[in-house]
């Protein structure tokens, strides 16, 4: 009779087995002994059956490398975010991207934590909080961004002013950062108590369903704008003497990489957003929040594809100047703002 471990037939993040061995000859069950799993050959047919073993908190165990692999990835585009703002003079990068990638790096490190203690609550306590939230950061730089660029394209083919999408976008953002936190939090602390963490898990959903209509409507606003530019549709028709009165804007080169920059960073946090949704719904037993691969290439992966798109489309070298032709059409705008009013 040999005894070969469950180890060599199982995939790690099956979290081992019990495994039972039946004799159809004898009608017997042998169930291994001790604290490890096994297998019992012997001579006849021999039918496997498991029992899972629950390992922590997670139901899996975090890969270490790949607990590593993100953790290098996130602490180099962090260190670029904050030279590039240091290097460009963009300031408010500092508490949106490079906020959000610190914030990565302290859940991934956690994870890695995990990776080596995976019964442990304290490190999985500070991952939910830490990867809950990191993406906020970044969306509220897509937003500021999003301002920026329509200051250089023209105002008046916008619905909003490019303050107003600052003020309005961003506070939205704090106050869904706030929530997913309160959330984190909650249910965190129900880990560590051994109590029902759903309440949490709600709270965190309204968070990230606030912020994933936040970005609906980001979006569809961004869309409106680029085609009233396109077909020279404006939302507020005033004299433009420094503006061709007829034909499309010429938006320069450097404003279309940003944008596809901002639409391919803002389709991988909708991607995120959407995956966080659905986990958080399908609550904390569910298939989805138990299979660790959904969250490194649905979490890990599309934030980490999002923030190094801010790193390569940078918006310190992409919108770095002001356009005098908005300024003209600025101030054409407010001048008949003022003369409206009195």
């Amino acid at each position: 009779m040999v005894r070969i471990p469950t180890r060599y037939l199982l995939e790690r993040n099956d979290c081992s087995a019990v495994a039972c061995i039946r004799f159809p000859l004898f009608n017997a069950q042998h169930p291994p002994t001790g604290g490890h799993s096994s297998v019992t050959m012997s001579f006849g047919s021999v039918f496997v059956t498991t029992t899972p073993i629950t390992v922590g908190p997670y139901h899996y165990v975090p890969t270490e490398w790949i607990c590593i692999l993100f953790l290098v990835l996130y602490s180099i585009s962090t260190v670029l975010h904050l030279g590039q703002a240091v290097k460009y003079r963009l300031w408010w990068m500092i508490p949106t991207a490079t906020f959000a990638g610190i914030l990565e790096i302290l859940g991934w490190s956690a994870r890695l934590w995990s990776s080596r203690n995976p019964k442990l609550l304290t490190p999985y306590e500070i991952q939910i909080v830490g990867t809950i939230i990191a993406p906020t950061p970044l969306v509220a730089a897509n937003f500021i961004i999003l301002g920026r660029v329509i200051t250089q394209i023209g105002p008046q083919y916008s619905r909003l002013t490019p303050r107003l999408y600052t003020i309005v976008f961003c506070c939205f953002d704090i106050v869904c950062l706030i929530v997913q936190a309160v959330g984190g939090a909650s249910a965190a602390h129900a880990a560590s108590t051994k109590t029902s963490a759903s309440m949490g898990a709600n709270i965190m959903l309204g968070g990230i369903a606030a912020q994933l209509f936040a970005i609906v409507v980001y979006v569809a606003l961004a869309v409106e704008t680029l085609l009233r530019l396109q077909y020279n549709r404006p939302f507020r028709y005033v004299e433009q003497r420094h503006i061709l009165e007829k034909g499309p804007r010429v938006v320069s080169k450097n404003l279309r990489l940003m944008l596809c920059g901002m639409a391919f960073c803002t389709l991988c946090i909708f991607i995120r957003s959407v995956y966080r949704t659905v986990e958080l719904a399908d609550g904390w037993d569910g298939p989805v929040i138990t299979t660790e691969r959904y969250f490194d290439w649905l979490d890990g992966g599309m934030v980490t594809l999002a923030i190094y798109t801010l790193n390569f489309f940078y918006p310190g070298i992409l919108v770095k100047k002001d356009n005098p032709l908005t300024h003209a059409s600025q101030q054409s705008i407010d001048e008949e703002s003022s003369s409206t009013k009195t």
